[in-house]
């Protein structure tokens, strides 16, 4: 097992796990097998209880994990599927540590972070590494560790000291470290400052640990002399010093890191052979493809995404993933307007007109609108307004979780005369609970207590012939991500399906409604789940998919293509699609031997 840790100085948020997900897939295109570990220093036991707008997304796993944001990122970029030990926060291991204490296992020994909790941190990682996360069922070649925020930080010491131990217990010829740092540029002509690398690589060696490469962030390309500085000062080979710049988009550093030798320098540094073969091959140039793709693009599709926290995009970042990704397999460059919820309300109005009207402006001028998850009472009369909009004007809307149950207060309210019509977790005096409590959860207790990971969603007999059944190629069953406490109260099934709204989509008891589903409309289509948690770059998810391709005015042709004879199918837009690079309109996937090939596919 060969280990690389990638560590952050002189700023948090520098992208090392854009980094990191870029080498895990270079190693991936020389058919390695690759596992990710993110380390995060909090106290929390998990990402579940953080607030979108601190911390960036909750990501969830098919085991319910609710874990970092940079979790999504590994599982897209390297076509894995991770668990919720893949993500190690301070909380668990003194959680883990304070347990055994309890029980005895240290009798007689006074318990201290070494190397008591450093040796828990060393044998999580070491147990996790080896823990098979694709469809070979093999145990992973490689195993990347990113250690979340920066160093010198007090709460990331313990997992620096164990880090330090860690080189040792695995062997040097076993353990490699990329160090992501930023180099800035200060003054008016522009000129590229190294201290604060060399400062930070100086806390790292001090702290007992080397970098083998610098990954160097900056906002234009890195100058000879600067690199040859920073290999200086830094103690490693000018060819260990990798220029990261800010790129068109993340898909292209994978590229950009392997034009600068980074495979060549990890396998002569770690002693590992690729195992080259046709299949990893096609994926790279696959991937060249498809940053190719995403700057020649001219044909445009708008989407309206009118959410609760649009102050940080990361909060919705696997939701901006799933549009770029069936953007670039639709052949139209995404463009995104990020539309505050609470400026559609009429309490706007009054207060910020201004605000108020720009807002609509960018919901009236969308191709598509979508309404993400969330939870709590702001801003949810906004989102109810863009969904009815969405709805009378026949513009494709796409609600997922909170979004879907926003429609069905919508529908209720103006289609169903349902008056005051609302969900128990935004109004408790509501006279029609359309939305209510899912009678199993714990109202008590907050973290790790939602209907969380992967769930089976059985389409009704009703469902033939519908758009989102058709998208998932006639599916009889589908398994996607939750991460819900309410549910639609089944007491009202009966009266919103009479008045036209379709539940095409039930859980496994045939008692909770997972989709809904909009007749007579061009894309209307409500999700309990969350189908941007399993999107892949040449994998889109066939729900965002759709709602691309219908804002694009796309999908019917594409449903019509999907069931014709290969001869017979169209290219969506001006250049060929992604999915005709690979041989199959509409199904993205690598076939079986080409997924074996390169180490298993998303499970």
């Amino acid at each position: 097992m060969k280990y690389i840790l990638v560590s952050g100085g002189v700023i948090s948020g520098i992208g090392k796990g854009v980094i990191a997900s870029s080498t895990g897939l270079l190693l991936r295109t020389h058919g390695l097998r690759v596992t990710s570990i993110k380390i995060d220093p909090y106290l929390n036991i998990d990402a579940g209880t953080l607030s979108p707008l601190d911390h960036g997304e909750v990501f969830v796993l098919d085991d319910g994990g609710e874990v970092d944001l940079d979790l999504g990122n590994y599982e897209r970029f390297l076509n894995i599927t991770l668990t919720r030990d893949n993500n190690i926060t301070t909380g668990k291991i003194y959680k883990g540590v304070i347990e055994r204490e309890r029980k005895g296992d240290y009798l007689g020994k006074t318990v201290q972070v070494v190397p008591h909790i450093t040796d828990a941190i060393q044998e999580w990682v070491e147990r996790v590494a080896r823990v098979p996360v694709d469809d070979s069922g093999e145990e992973p070649d490689v195993c990347i560790i990113e250690l979340g925020g920066t160093v010198g930080d007090i709460e990331s010491a313990p997992f620096i000291e164990a880090m330090r131990q860690f080189q040792f217990r695995v062997g040097h010829e076993n353990f490699c470290l990329i160090h992501v740092s930023l180099i800035p540029i200060v003054g008016s002509v522009g000129e590229q400052k190294t201290k604060p690398t060399q400062s930070s690589v100086r806390d790292l060696r001090g702290l007992g640990l080397s970098p083998d490469l610098i990954a160097c962030r900056s906002s234009k390309p890195l100058d000879p002399d600067v690199k040859a500085k920073i290999a200086m000062f830094c103690h490693v080979h000018a060819d260990n010093v990798m220029a990261v710049p800010d790129c068109n988009s993340v898909y292209h550093v994978p590229l950009l890191l392997h034009k600068q030798g980074l495979l060549n320098v990890l396998e002569k540094r770690l002693g590992v052979s690729p195992r080259l073969n046709p299949a990893s091959a096609r994926f790279f140039e696959q991937w060249k493809q498809l940053t190719n793709r995403h700057d020649r693009l001219h044909d445009s599709v708008r989407i309206c995404i009118v959410g609760k926290y649009t102050h940080l995009k990361d909060s919705y970042i696997s939701v901006t993933k799933s549009l770029e990704h069936a953007s670039l397999a639709s052949n139209r460059k995404l463009i995104i307007d990020w539309v505050e919820a609470s400026d559609l309300e009429g309490e706007t109005l009054k207060t910020e007109p201004i605000k108020y009207h720009d807002a609509w402006k960018l919901l009236v001028g969308a191709s598509g609108i979508l309404v993400p998850g969330g939870f709590g009472e702001r801003g949810t009369e906004g989102m109810i307004a863009a969904a009815k909009w969405a709805r009378e004007n026949k513009v494709p809307y796409l609600g997922i979780c909170l979004g879907m149950q926003i429609a069905v207060i919508e529908y209720a309210r103006h289609v169903c005369g349902l008056a005051g019509a609302h969900s128990g977790e935004l109004s408790k005096d509501t006279p029609h609970e359309v939305v209510i409590f899912m009678p199993e959860i714990s109202k008590t207790h907050m973290g790790g207590t939602m209907r969380l990971g992967s769930r089976a969603t059985h389409f009704t007999e009703s469902s033939v012939g519908s758009i989102t059944r058709r998208l998932y190629g006639n599916a009889d069953v589908i398994h996607e991500r939750h991460r819900h406490r309410y549910e639609v109260n089944p007491k009202y099934v009966k009266q919103l399906e009479e008045a036209g709204l379709s539940f095409i989509g039930h859980d496994d008891k045939g008692e909770r409604m997972i989709i809904l589903e909009l007749k007579d409309h061009p894309f209307f289509v409500g999700t309990q789940y969350h189908p941007e948690y399993k999107t892949r770059p040449l994998v889109p998810t066939p729900v965002f998919l759709g709602f691309i391709l219908a804002s694009a005015g796309l999908l019917n042709e594409y449903l019509e293509s999907a069931d014709s004879p290969s001869a017979d199918r169209k290219t969506l837009g001006r250049y060929p699609s992604v999915a005709e690079d690979i041989g199959s309109f509409g199904n993205l996937t690598l076939n079986d031997a080409d997924n074996a090939a390169i180490g298993g596919g998303a499970k």
